[in-house]
């Protein structure tokens, strides 16, 4: 007897987010190939944009598992903030799946993506390219109280100010501060997994930056994507 695994991500209408996911997928099944002579069932589901709730997308995966052999079901949040979503709303949906499942599969949630430590090097490695004098990370944000601790620790371990996209302090107040203090070289590096709709206004963002400010260079980084590493980070927390 064996587990499975199943990716739990936010979902978007934008189409890449989850295009970027099926590639991770691959890049897992690859890794499994390598490490592994007994497959794991891996699976996504979707905390929204989705006609069935998560719970229900648990059940009927842990169902599929129950067939293949599987005795538990571990669950990975691929979010990187712990906000609402991670502490409240994937708990309670895998609840209610293990309450439906009874005894037929142990269904276990691991720690989201964000806690983990190899993060770090992987922002690290998208500053890498870009020369620049400082640094902006910029995060989602979330109404939960608490939520920013982890963000300012990764901003402290990569030399950056910390600046949010949907709460303060903002991308805007943050460059005005750089600007006021002399700094004619700013980058932006966006604290997301995958590019799409909120990627793109940051983009855009940036570009209003530049004619406010047009004796400063600003360059943006890209968010991390689909990649070798990130899937290492995710088969990592798959095997803890």
């Amino acid at each position: 007897m064996s587990s499975a695994y199943l990716l739990v991500s936010h979902g978007s209408r934008d189409p890449r987010p989850e295009i970027a996911l099926q590639q991770l997928k691959e890049l897992i099944d690859k890794k499994q190939q390598s490490y592994s002579s007994d497959k794991k069932l891996v699976g996504l589901a979707y905390l929204e944009t989705r006609p069935e709730a998560l719970h229900v997308q648990i059940k009927e995966f842990a169902h599929s598992a129950v067939v293949a052999g599987c005795n538990s079901l571990i669950i990975i949040p691929l979010f990187l903030l712990p906000g609402v979503h991670v502490m409240q709303e994937i708990p309670e949906e895998v609840a209610l799946a293990q309450q439906a499942m009874g005894r037929d599969m142990i269904i276990e949630l691991q720690p989201h993506l964000g806690s983990h430590l190899g993060l770090t090097m992987l922002f690290a490695k998208q500053m890498t390219a870009i020369p620049t004098d400082r640094w902006i990370l910029l995060a989602h944000g979330s109404r939960r109280s608490g939520f920013q601790q982890p963000v300012e620790a990764m901003a402290v371990n990569l030399g950056a100010v910390v600046a949010y996209w949907s709460v303060s302090p903002s991308l805007e107040s943050q460059v005005e501060e750089l600007v006021a203090a002399g700094q004619e070289k700013i980058a932006i590096l966006p604290y997301f997994l995958f590019a799409g709709g909120i990627t793109d206004a940051i983009a855009q963002r940036t570009e209003a930056l530049k004619l406010k400010f047009p004796a400063v260079t600003f360059q943006l980084a890209q968010p991390l994507g689909a990649s070798a590493e990130l899937a290492d980070l995710i088969w990592d927390l798959m095997n803890k």
